[in-house]
């Protein structure tokens, strides 16, 4: 089936996923493409979207785009950089803010005659996140919504369908920036939002099929919502010839190996657990560097598998559950020039000794996403609520080098936790939850006897996507319960700290 889609093009931003996430929602398809990689605008594509950047439009090598196949032609939407492109480059003037525009923002006026700004309220929050201001606009250009501090916050150009706005409507803390991508994308644009979580099961098992046909696929799977709807999605796919193996790399959860293989006895995965504790532990062995972390685990997981794919005859295929911000945090997921975060253990390709295809169906899905196309096929809603875990495990929730004692304190520590959030009902209320080994000690007093032990910390957010994440205002009587009970049952640790920076500019990961 061909859909109606909509082209974004990126410019570097990491909100740029988020513009395709939003435009999901609306269940319309959305493709991401690098700004000086514009594909054939042919009769497939309904709008163009331009995003953000981390560069400004005054810079001598700013990104440029060639929109003469677009602009005018097509319905257009510039955000932040699109938006000063747009002026720049057609006879406005950007200049440099007197002071950096970063942060919410609430409009102050609205032309309530204008198609992108229908039923936004004249006060609606937005953010904005720029360090230039547009200073002039052309003459066809015409001002629709405006802050106390940035008079040109959105603008449309009459006699086109070309449309900008200065803030970011698809980040979460712009109150009305659904409304505002709505009202562009099917008030203007008339998509008639047929992409949704049914369609996209039904068209990934019918291009897995096509893709794999009958060879054999091996799988890492690690219990979480990612690749438990990669094994559903390939199962439905390719039945018997899908191979599952979970690893245990010795920076699981407590008893999270016995626990997973269980979980899957009765959904018909074909999956064969493997203990590779003590050669994950080898290869950590000294490495405090948090990259020299990844990059180690990654590597040994390929070893891994490797071994384990060589011991199934004719295994043509490796499955990964790489979600989209896995890709947008490590390089951009289609070439383009978005900035580098950090890299994640599942992303960046094979080695060249490593004779196996790789398949990844869940790489354009943001987390809730995928937890939408696991609803939707019939995987259970405990599993589906399950919160994101790293696939380095606790290698990067412990700061320094890694030693199995510091594996259990910190497994020890995360049951306690995550137990009692289970328990006190908030567990569900949680993003995100676990619990971190900090490297410094500190003294302590247990009866009439000093201590100097470790500490820990504690992190929970909400979140919707994980590109951004706020702290979780969790009870002050909660976290004194779970302190206690810490520092009593673990032995090792004599203070408990609680995390309360959002992201950004934190990561929610310490590492």
């Amino acid at each position: 089936m061909q859909h109606e889609k909509i082209l974004i093009l990126d410019f570097g931003s990491q909100y740029t996923q988020l513009i395709a996430r939003r435009v999901r929602e609306l269940n319309i398809y959305s493709e991401i493409h690098p700004y000086n990689k514009i594909p054939e605008i042919d009769g497939s594509w309904k709008a163009v979207v331009l995003s953000g950047s981390p560069h400004s439009v005054r810079e001598e090598k700013a990104p440029i785009p060639d929109l003469s196949a677009i602009k005018g032609k097509l319905p257009l939407l510039g955000v932040c950089y699109g938006a000063q492109h747009l002026v720049h480059e057609f006879g406005g003037e950007v200049l440099p803010s007197i002071t950096r525009e970063y942060g919410r923002a609430n409009l102050s006026f609205v032309d309530t005659q204008s198609k992108l700004m229908k039923d936004v309220p004249t006060d609606s929050q937005v953010w904005m996140s720029h360090g230039d201001t547009i200073a002039t606009i052309p003459f066809n250009y015409k001002v629709v919504a405006s802050t106390n501090d940035v008079k040109v916050a959105a603008y449309e150009i009459e006699g086109e369908q070309t449309y900008a706005l200065q803030f970011h409507p698809e980040v979460y803390h712009s109150k009305d920036g659904a409304t505002i991508l709505k009202n562009f994308l099917v008030g203007i644009c008339g998509f008639s939002q047929d992409w949704t979580p049914a369609t996209f099961v039904h068209e990934t098992i019918a291009d897995l099929k096509a893709k794999i046909r009958n060879d054999k696929v091996v799988l890492g799977l690690s219990g979480g919502v990612d690749s438990t709807v990669a094994a559903v999605l390939l199962h439905k796919a390719i039945g018997e010839n899908l191979y599952c193996i979970f690893v245990d790399n010795g920076l699981l959860r407590k008893d999270e190996f016995e626990s997973v293989l269980e979980q899957y006895k009765g959904m018909g995965l074909n999956v064969k657990g493997v203990n590779a504790k003590d050669r994950f532990y080898d290869v950590l062995a000294g490495l405090s560097d948090p990259e020299k972390k990844r990059k180690a685990i990654g590597a040994m997981f390929i070893d891994v598998f490797d071994d384990e794919a060589n011991q199934i005859k004719d295994v043509k295929w490796l499955a990964q559950g790489t979600i989209y911000p896995d890709v947008i945090e490590s390089i951009s997921a289609t070439g383009g020039p978005s900035q580098t975060i950090k890299s994640h253990h599942n992303v960046g390709g094979l080695p060249d000794y490593m004779k196996l295809q790789i398949v990844e169906p869940l790489k354009t899905l943001f987390k809730d996403e995928v937890r939408r196309i696991g609803k939707s096929m019939g995987i259970d809603g405990e599993l589906l609520g399950r919160h994101p875990f790293p696939g380095p495990g606790l290698a990067i929730r412990i700061l320094g080098d890694i030693t199995k004692e510091k594996v259990r304190i910190l497994q020890e520590v995360d049951h306690i936790f995550i137990s009692s959030l289970k328990s006190s009902g908030l567990y569900d209320k949680v993003w995100q939850a676990g619990a971190i080994f900090l490297p410094v000690q500190s003294v302590g007093v247990m009866g009439d006897e000093r201590t100097y032990e470790n500490a820990v910390a504690l992190r929970a957010v909400e979140s919707t996507d994980g590109m951004t994440a706020d702290w979780v205002h969790l009870p002050y009587d909660f976290l004194a319960k779970v302190s206690i009970d810490i520092i009593n049952k673990v032995k090792g640790i004599n203070r408990v700290v609680y995390d309360i920076s959002s992201k950004p500019p934190a990561t929610i990961e310490w590492e």
